[in-house]
């Protein structure tokens, strides 16, 4: 939603791309604070097209990293657990497919919904 990333101009020191698909990446740099940083750990194929501008005049950058190896995901889940850190999911099952997409796409769904078969 174009009109939405243009409301959040300038907002966020640190944005962390996920998703391995083309984005406006003019308007995800444009969310980014002066300083602010675009992270992507997604493995995006395509080229990034980014003018150079929109880094230099804020102090903007890009940066990547791999999701780490199995060692540092290791002890990455080790610490989940000594920590009782959980991920915070919601769960559908498949039936109801179409309320878990009403509620992704009115912005309800925290912060990852799940569809499990129930077939």
């Amino acid at each position: 939603d174009v009109a939405a990333i243009k409301k959040l101009g300038g907002s966020f020191d640190l944005l962390i791309s996920t998703v391995n698909v083309k984005l406006d990446w003019d308007a995800m740099i444009g969310t980014l604070a002066p300083n602010g940083r675009l992270h992507i750990v997604g493995a995006v194929l395509d080229p990034i097209p980014v003018s150079a501008f929109s880094l230099i005049m804020q102090q903007r950058s890009i940066s990547g990293s791999p999701c780490g190896p199995p060692v540092a995901i290791a002890e990455m889940l080790e610490f989940a657990a000594r920590h009782n850190i959980a991920p915070q999911a919601e769960h559908f099952p498949m039936s109801n497919i179409n309320e878990a997409c009403a509620r992704l796409e009115s912005g309800q769904a925290r912060y990852r919904i799940i569809l499990d078969a129930d077939f």
